[in-house]
């Protein structure tokens, strides 16, 4: 079992995950300034919390080196991933929602885009007050991915999840809170992830397994028929001209214009 004594670590690619005491662990990206994802990186997240599950610990902090949590899919570096990577990528995204033990996201700077669907995937979200969440995709052109239409109406309710993806607007860390987007906030976020991860590790472990197959019952299911819908939605809405307008406006830091082509 995990003690309190020195950190057991192990690393997956980009990915470290160690063993920090009290029957917690830390799972970390190592992308920074913004951490994008890629479905190499996604595998590697759910090696590590495997692994941590395998060495007895009863909750994981996820976290990430850098500036921001995670801002999704990097399409300035690789244009939009062909069909086959996209699959890809959401089956990863699937295996990450079914994982074995709670997860609890520290979110310092961004989750936008698919950085937000990863944490709202997780089971429990700390903010900063200086953090934001944006599911931007309409502002790119693109329908909304990573689950987010499953997850992101049950966190917040459905008429506040389409506020969010029409707009694709910013929300603030005192306003994430207020409608639910994250449960805390803590100007360190890694802290106060890391004390909520051992106020649940401190809890039956077989108490907790059951309380969360209750209450994320059907969120597996439910993930992979929205992943499926909008892996399809977004192949059709990436050939179009406001797709690119979106992503060259995105890319130049300035408004879209959209034509509805």
């Amino acid at each position: 079992m995990p003690t309190s004594e020195a950190p057991l670590t192990h690393r997956f690619g980009d990915v470290t995950a160690t063993v920090t005491g009290n029957n917690v662990a830390e799972v970390e990206m190592h992308r920074p300034p913004a951490n994008f994802f890629d479905a190499t990186l996604l595998g590697a997240l759910i090696e590590g919390i495997a692994w941590a599950a395998g060495r007895g610990c009863r909750a994981v902090v996820l976290c990430s080196e850098g500036r921001h949590f995670c801002a999704g899919f990097d399409f300035s570096a690789s244009g939009s991933p062909d069909p086959g990577a996209l699959r890809t990528l959401y089956d990863r995204a699937e295996e990450f929602v079914g994982g074995p033990i709670p997860v609890v996201a520290a979110v310092q700077g961004g989750a936008v885009g698919g950085g937000l669907g990863l944490a709202l995937a997780a089971d429990f979200r700390i903010g900063a007050p200086n953090s934001h969440f944006a599911a931007n995709f309409a502002r790119l052109g693109l329908h909304q991915g990573f689950g987010l239409s499953a997850t992101l109406a049950r966190v917040i309710g459905g008429q506040k999840a389409l506020d969010l993806l029409c707009t694709g607007r910013r929300v603030g860390g005192a306003e994430a809170l207020g409608i639910g987007l994250v449960d805390r906030l803590a100007d360190d976020p890694r802290l106060g992830a890391r004390a909520l991860a051992a106020e649940i590790a401190t809890s039956a472990p077989l108490a907790v397994a059951s309380i969360r197959r209750t209450m994320r019952a059907g969120l597996v299911d439910e993930f992979g028929a929205a992943i499926e819908h909008e892996r399809l939605e977004q192949l059709a809405l990436m050939g179009t001209d406001d797709f690119r307008e979106g992503i060259e406006a995105s890319l130049q830091r300035r408004d879209p214009d959209f034509s509805g082509r």
